[in-house]
């Protein structure tokens, strides 16, 4: 190679060299931000949305999506793999996977989990198609029942709600791991006779179920909620929360955690705590269970270490 080709040939990889760094710089100004949810007819995947669009509009070179998942178990494994940058998740699994839970879904202790925010709870939601005769738990045995996906965190809530009454899948004539909206479908069709779901009051399933055939949604007493102990608290659906139903409904409630990683920068979740509790309007009016998110309530029955950056945003408020 002569003088001047060798100058020639080192100016071209200069020139690679800064269209790279700027191509470096542009990538370093984009903040990816997947948010994992559940199953587009519940609750996770409507807030999950409306989270994105509030992200998507605040945070500087901010680039969001919304995946539809299993929900929590997926949540919490994609996010211990650095697969989505913020998740809901039921309250019961973020601990279970802080532990390290097999039996849950969690092969290790996923120690890369922190928190953002206790949200709005959850509520364990038994209906049944009025035409099975269900009207009470133990008019479950001999029945055909779905209890969300495997190892889902309704699926977990399912086995702690029917150990706790005396009860086991063992006791049905056909049990099914389906989520809501196949749940929902089968009871129309008559292939089913009830599911349990865990879910934000006024789920859509349940309402287009409701609006198709006579549903009971099946009381939780008590007694059982007791049995099983925290996070599980007694709580009611009101009436009149879906068609057909006239009367307070006794149930149990689990609150909903919205989880992070380690590997989250802290302006980024500094930001994001910041804007779920500025857009809260926003969220209630992509569904109403968001109404039971508040920035005091924030902060209550965590079991996993909050991250930096949204406890800067708590110390901010005074809220710490």
């Amino acid at each position: 190679m002569n003088f001047k080709s060798a100058k020639t040939y080192a100016g071209l990889l200069l020139g690679a060299a800064v269209a790279l760094g700027s191509v470096a710089a542009v990538a370093q100004g984009q903040q990816f931000i997947n948010i994992l949810t559940g199953g587009t007819s519940g609750v996770y995947y409507p807030l999950g949305v409306a989270l994105s669009e509030i992200y998507a509009e605040n945070i500087e070179g901010a680039r969001t999506q919304v995946q539809s998942t299993k929900a929590s178990v997926e949540n919490l494994n994609l996010l211990q793999d650095g697969r989505g940058e913020v998740a809901f998740a039921l309250g019961d699994s973020v601990k279970l996977a802080w532990d390290g839970n097999a039996d849950a879904g969690f092969s290790e202790p996923l120690t890369d989990l922190r928190a953002i925010a206790a949200i709005y709870p959850n509520y364990i939601q038994i209906v049944a198609s009025a035409d099975s005769g269900i009207e009470t738990l133990a008019d479950l045995a001999g029945k055909r029942v779905s209890v969300g996906a495997p190892k889902s965190g309704t699926e977990l809530n399912a086995r702690a709600i029917l150990a706790a009454a005396g009860m086991s899948y063992d006791d049905f004539a056909q049990t099914e791991y389906l989520p809501y909206a196949e749940s929902a479908e089968l009871i129309k069709n008559r292939q089913l006779d009830a599911t349990l779901q865990s879910a934000g009051l006024g789920v859509a399933f349940i309402k287009d179920l409701a609006a198709s055939i006579d549903i009971n949604i099946v009381e939780i007493p008590a007694s059982v909620i007791e049995a099983v102990g925290a996070p599980y608290v007694p709580s009611v659906v009101p009436a009149g929360t879906y068609g057909g139903q006239d009367a307070d409904v006794s149930t149990a409630a689990i609150g909903n955690v919205l989880v992070t990683h380690a590997g989250v920068d802290e302006e980024t979740v500094y930001q994001m705590t910041k804007l779920l509790f500025e857009n809260l309007d926003a969220m209630t009016a992509a569904h109403s269970a968001a109404g039971g998110i508040s920035p005091e309530g924030a902060l209550a029955g965590l079991t996993i270490p909050l991250h930096p950056g949204a406890e800067r945003y708590y110390r901010e408020a005074g809220l710490m």
